[in-house]
């Protein structure tokens, strides 16, 4: 893979650059936001390694503007801040994982891995996963496009997999191991409640915004998907 790492503490960049080029990568760093950004504009990468705390732009916005350009490259947020509402608002940005420091590189280089593998199953499998449909909120996970009427809604590939999970049984209650074995490549060693960040962060994207409430919460188990998209 091609591997942007943008991060401002300059030992842990470079160890990582080296870690991911002895893995076989080619890599990218940057120390600060502005040069971070300009690199993720103008060069093609398979994943970028965000930093939360940066100079110049945060992590926060990085990923936002990116975003907003219409890059779906996977990020991965690196931070020292540990909490639910640092890890929603990175969600909200538009991460697709989240990783706290310290952390160990076996870890990371599988995350990494899984982003990619995710986000390369759905290019090339298109027509493997279909469209899904509940009312007027249309999912198309192999083409990583979600609109609710003629509206887009810009979703990262982890909240595309978990609204995938729930509108494949429309009215069911789908339990959160389910979603976590379904979703995430290690979930024994995912906390279920990580579920909550992302379910939370979609009814912000796709209910919201529109009046809707299609996510219900199904108490003691996890969450079911209106058949009439709410």
């Amino acid at each position: 893979m091609r591997i942007l790492v943008v991060e401002d503490e300059e030992g842990l960049a470079e160890s990582l650059r080296r870690g991911l080029c002895a893995d076989g990568h080619w890599v990218d760093t940057a120390h600060d936001g502005h040069r971070g950004l300009e690199l993720a504009r103008t060069r093609s990468y398979d994943a970028v390694l965000l930093d939360l705390m940066l100079p110049g732009l945060s992590g926060y916005e990085i990923c936002s503007r990116i975003r907003a350009d219409g890059d779906l490259t996977p990020v991965l947020m690196l931070t020292a801040k540990d909490g639910e509402y640092d890890e929603a608002e990175g969600l909200d940005s538009g991460a697709d994982d989240y990783l706290t420091k310290p952390f160990s590189f076996v870890v990371l280089a599988a995350r990494l891995r899984a982003l990619a593998r995710r986000a390369a199953t759905a290019t090339a499998s298109a027509g493997g996963a279909g469209t899904l449909q509940a009312g007027d909120l249309v999912l198309d996970p192999a083409g990583r496009r979600c609109r609710r009427g003629a509206q887009d809604i810009e979703l990262t590939a982890r909240e595309i997999g978990v609204l995938a999970c729930l509108m494949e049984q429309p009215g069911l209650a789908v339990a959160k191991q389910d979603i976590l074995d379904q979703v995430w490549d290690t979930p024994h060693a995912i906390d279920p409640n990580i579920v909550e960040v992302y379910v939370s962060s979609l009814r912000k994207k796709i209910d919201a915004p529109f009046g809707r409430r299609s996510i219900r919460t199904v108490h003691r188990t996890g969450y079911r998907m209106a058949p009439d998209g709410g």
